[in-house]
């Protein structure tokens, strides 16, 4: 490790204190906000279609007496349940777009839980060599950290009536197992975060120019900075600079479009 570990337990206090003090209050109220219009939308929506069958029931009944009702159900049926089924609730395409984004930023958060978690217990098993603790303070804290964001995202996805996003990314998944079983040490378990974290900030990076609902826009914009400090950290960690591009780049962001299980 390329910073003392003196160094290394300052930094974790100062990312503590600056998410507890600042990111997270930010992240909560915007996705509190977001969570109230989707509320919103997703009411009247089913509102409108309450309203749009009792109509379409009320139409029925008082075009067709009850004998005509009956002769008639064997060659209308089709047509009712077309009629019915149209009026199914539909959210917004900008809201569902938005709800994609928010199912993958949730995946995207439970991949970082898993390897920290991961790499934890690989290190307090005596698996990785001499760890230094504060190595385990940081993973403990930053795993801390995506857990709540990932719950931030599912509270939204739960205000729009989706099930929550309890699966880890399925793309990703399979190549950190991959690299975790090569991880010997705990310069290989920090390059391994990183790159879990570094296509997670360019990941909200790239979404914030997809989402469009603004307080949407504003919890992607409150995350993005805490991943690339858990990335800073990790470049002190091997020893490199902990910013390496003046601007971040989006060429390891996950497709915004690539989660669509709504």
């Amino acid at each position: 490790m390329d910073i003392s570990e003196a160094e290394l337990a300052a930094k974790v206090v100062e990312l503590d204190e600056i998410h507890h003090d600042v990111s997270l209050p930010a992240m909560q109220a915007e996705a509190h906000e977001w969570s109230e219009r989707v509320a919103q939308e997703r009411s009247a929506v089913e509102a409108r279609s309450r309203l749009n069958r009792r109509t379409f029931l009320l139409g029925v009944g008082a075009t067709v007496g009850a004998g005509a009702l009956l002769a008639a159900c064997g060659s209308t049926s089709s047509s009712k349940k077309s009629s019915l089924s149209s009026s199914a609730p539909t959210l917004s395409p900008a809201t569902l777009t938005d709800l994609h984004v928010a199912a993958l930023a949730a995946s995207l958060e439970n991949l970082g839980v898993y390897a920290y978690t991961a790499g934890i217990n690989a290190a307090k098993a005596g698996k990785l060599g001499s760890v230094p603790p504060a190595i385990v303070v940081f993973a403990e804290t930053a795993r801390a950290q995506h857990k709540e964001h990932g719950a931030a995202w599912n509270a939204i996805l739960r205000s729009a009536g989706k099930p929550a996003v309890t699966v880890t990314d399925p793309v990703l998944t399979p190549v950190v197992n991959k690299d975790f079983a090569s991880v010997t040490n705990t310069v290989d378990l920090a390059k391994l975060a990183l790159e879990i974290e570094n296509i997670a900030g360019e990941t909200y990076l790239s979404a914030i120019g997809v989402l469009s609902e603004p307080a949407a826009i504003r919890t992607a914009a409150s995350i993005e900075p805490v991943e690339m400090q858990h990335s800073a950290i990790l470049n002190f960690v091997l020893g490199t600079y902990p910013v390496p591009n003046a601007f971040e780049p989006t060429t390891l962001a996950r497709p915004t479009s690539d989660y669509t299980k709504l």
